[in-house]
């Protein structure tokens, strides 16, 4: 039982981290956010709204500069400033912002969102692990070998979660009828207006490339027989 000590303290760590983590996110967004108004994007996510079978989708903004979407634990969809301000400037259609809408209620529907507390606790727990065994073989540098793994293993899980809300809102976006094509000419200024260069290895981003997003969208239309 006492060897199992660091590993079960190492879960329970994960999840009240989670959990205070999940906490002090919703606060913060509470504090800082609007209910969407913009009425060219109500009506794209009204489009989403009936394809689903729903009043309505709770998007709210966010006042931050960054360029991103998100969706917070309790199913609320979030873009920030950012982002909208790249709408109202013209960057970004309001079709593809309903694709990135669409990708934020796709990782609330398949349980993304509850899933990372269970995921971040293993990983804690991981990391404890190999981080003791390493530092025998590895002394002094065993620990940081173990960080390092641990967050190869995260950004895996990260990237299988964006394509399974990719190819999940795909299937929404082709149900309200405003088709993939919004989805994918997105994906391909996203690197521009975000900031962000491509030169990480895609094993180490929690995001996978534009480039291979865009081909798994097109190979599920492939397959659905979608014309695109």
């Amino acid at each position: 039982m006492l060897k199992l000590t660091p590993i079960l303290l190492a879960l329970l760590y994960g999840v009240v981290i989670y959990r205070f983590s999940a906490w002090r996110t919703a606060r913060t967004l509470d504090a800082q956010s609007t209910p969407l108004a913009d009425p060219q994007l109500l009506a794209v996510t009204a489009r989403l709204a009936t394809a689903l079978g729903i009043q309505r989708v709770p998007v709210h903004l966010y006042e931050i500069a960054p360029v991103n979407g998100l969706a917070a634990p309790d199913g609320r969809i979030f873009l920030t400033r950012g982002f909208y301000q790249k709408f109202r400037e013209g960057a970004v259609t309001a079709e593809e912002m309903a694709s990135v809408i669409a990708h934020e209620l796709g990782h609330v529907a398949l349980g993304h969102t509850r899933r990372r507390m269970i995921d971040f606790s293993g990983q804690n727990a991981i990391r404890v692990v190999l981080a003791t065994v390493l530092g025998r073989f590895l002394p002094g540098i065993g620990i940081y070998v173990a960080g390092f793994l641990t967050s190869l293993l995260a950004a895996r899980l990260s990237r299988q979660d964006e394509y399974e809300a990719d190819e999940w809102a795909s299937a929404l976006l082709v149900k309200a009828g405003i088709g993939t094509g919004p989805q994918k000419s997105l994906f391909s200024k996203l690197e521009t207006l975000t900031g962000m260069g491509g030169s990480a290895p895609a094993w180490l981003m929690s995001h996978p490339k534009s480039a291979d997003r865009i081909a798994a969208i097109e190979a599920n239309e492939a397959k659905w027989g979608v014309t695109r």
